[in-house]
């Protein structure tokens, strides 16, 4: 017989905090105590003041159980992307790689500055030309060789390493969770160190395709030189330069905008997606430890304009908008570390936002969480989350630039007085929603608000997030939907207004018929204050899919609060 309390730890992933909407599931733990556990029906959360805290759940991938990815439909490459593992398996801990570095920070002088793509010069842009190619000839079996480096994005993106036991049926994705950041920051500060040395210069960074200003929103002209290196066949024929990203990039239905609307629109997004994603939660996503199941879900810049930057570039004669338009193949284009560069750069941003915003470091399950990775001198190197915290122990920083989106705050497009007589009518006609329901066509749904009118010192403390419950997601198709909030759902507002709150998007991820759970967060405490609807007990919910109708659930929304 298992006591409460120890049962309940090992339901920590089913709290309240992260999987409560979860529909029924088959949880199976073994070990040498117990030989059997299994639990079926309705699931009573348990409250987190149960579980033990003296029991790590830190996420550790069980590195030499490397198997098989999961492909989408009609995949162009092999699902197998395991490194070479040496034999007796072994690996040096990362405070041992710093110690033995080939060169170390003793003062600012040796700190790496990455600059902003568009700034760089010739000579740069040739030390880059140059590393890359030698990647690119390196033996097929050397584990810096620049295919076998974007494997590593492959395996440890789409389920290639099982969790430690006795979890091991459930695998390891570093997506849709606070592992996003952290395990991304580690892979391009590899890629990094490993193209510097082959180079012959330790001080080389890599640029950051800083798309979320002006002079960025649009792809570095040196990345689509034919003869060059950094050249890929595979991305959209239409998005080379001077055409101007779309952060809110839409696969089936692109907008058609000027140069002026189109840099708007971006940066009101990009305000939504970093200033308004004020908490942990928000941001960063959700927490995601040993023995819950994967992707519980994402932080809002993962979402867009990662994921939807992503989908942008990818060609649109592949099955699955290889290479950039997938996860599996995402790492062969070698723009996507520049890409990436950037997301980390965003990382570093937030947390310095508003004085200083809080991440997860108080937790110790996100802060031993593990990765592997081979370095420039071809050893194994186990990571913890924990050693990344700082990109001036890592060695480097970024070049500063402008941040446009910072203040931008869209207004309401409609009069409150508009709002108001439109609100009002949908009040009166609509009937209670019934979840879940499949997401096939635009609806709007009444939420009822906890609190209401509250405090400057509550809104300080307290973010309100609208939370929606995501379930029987088809991982292996493209999927899309916008979130209004109080808006006219016969004429919808667009990204620079204040009703548009933001977007759900899910890239091909996995095999046909793997669906899975996750949750959408937004926060709307600035939201409800711009439309003036802060003394409402009700706000107006419409979810517009705009790619993939019909191959999403949605399982619950309702409004939490959240600490800042």
């Amino acid at each position: 017989m298992i006591t409460k309390p120890y049962f309940s730890y090992y339901l920590t992933s089913f709290n309240n905090q992260s999987h409560q909407s979860h529909y029924p599931w088959r949880f199976s733990w073994r070990n040498t105590f117990i030989n059997s556990l299994e639990f079926e029906g309705n699931v009573n959360y348990p409250s987190s003041s149960n579980y033990s805290n003296d029991v790590s759940r830190a996420i550790s991938p069980d590195f030499t159980k490397c198997g098989p990815v999961d492909l989408p439909p009609n995949a162009i490459t092999s699902p197998y992307c395991c490194p070479t593992l040496a034999t007796p398996f072994k690996f040096i801990d990362f405070k041992d790689y710093i110690i033995n570095a080939t060169y170390k920070y003793k003062n600012n002088s040796s700190i790496r500055v990455r600059r902003a793509a568009h700034l760089v010069d010739d000579e740069f842009i040739a030390k880059l030309e140059k590393g890359i190619a030698i990647m690119k000839s390196l033996p097929n079996d050397d584990p810096r060789n620049f295919i076998q480096q974007a494997k590593v994005h492959c395996a440890y993106c789409n389920g290639g390493y099982p969790q430690k036991h006795p979890f091991q049926d459930q695998k390891i994705d570093v997506h849709r969770s606070w592992l996003f950041f952290p395990f991304h920051r580690f892979y391009i500060y590899f890629f990094e160190r490993i193209l510097g040395t082959l180079i012959g210069d330790p001080s080389f960074a890599l640029p950051y395709w800083n798309w979320d200003s002006i002079q960025g929103m649009q792809i570095p002209s040196y990345f689509t030189t034919p003869n060059s290196s950094l050249y890929h066949k595979l991305r959209h024929y239409k998005h080379m330069p001077p055409h101007l990203v779309d952060l809110n990039y839409d696969i089936l239905s692109p907008k058609i905008r000027t140069q002026d609307q189109q840099i708007s629109y971006n940066l009101a997004f990009m305000y939504k997606q970093m200033v308004l994603a004020n908490t942990k939660e928000l941001f960063m996503g959700s927490p995601y430890r040993l023995g819950d199941p994967a992707q519980p879900g994402p932080g809002s810049v993962e979402l867009a304009p990662h994921n939807t930057i992503h989908d942008w570039l990818g060609a649109v004669d592949t099955p699955n908008h290889e290479d950039m338009g997938t996860f599996y193949t995402a790492a062969r284009d070698p723009i996507f570390y520049a890409h990436h560069s950037n997301v980390d750069r965003l990382w570093e941003l937030w947390t310095k936002l508003e004085g200083g915003r809080r991440d997860y470091r108080d937790d110790p399950n996100w802060l031993d969480s593990k990765f592997f990775f081979y370095d420039e001198n071809l050893n194994l190197v186990r990571v913890k989350v924990r050693d990344c915290l700082d990109t001036k122990l890592l060695g480097y920083v970024y070049e500063e630039v402008d941040l446009p989106w910072l203040n931008v705050n869209p207004k309401p497009r409609r009069t409150k007085m508009q709002r108001e007589a439109k609100k009002s009518s949908i009040l009166a006609s609509k009937p209670i929603t019934k979840f879940p329901f499949v997401l096939d066509s635009k609806v709007s749904i009444i939420v009822k608000r906890p609190r209401k009118l509250r405090s400057k010192e509550e809104k300080e403390q307290e973010e309100e997030v609208l939370v929606i419950e995501v379930t029987e997601l088809q991982s292996y198709e493209n999927v899309k939907f916008d979130v209004h909030i109080d808006d006219d759902e016969d004429m919808l507002s667009d990204e620079n207004h204040a009703e548009f709150v933001g977007t759900f998007v899910s890239l091909p991820h996995g095999n046909h018929g793997h669906k899975s759970n996750t949750r959408f967060m937004v926060g709307i405490s600035k939201v409800l204050e711009n439309l003036e609807a802060e003394e409402d007990d009700h706000i107006v919910v419409t979810l517009v899919p705009m790619i993939g109708k019909g191959d999403v659930t949605i399982g619950r929304i309702n409004i939490q609060f959240m600490s800042k």
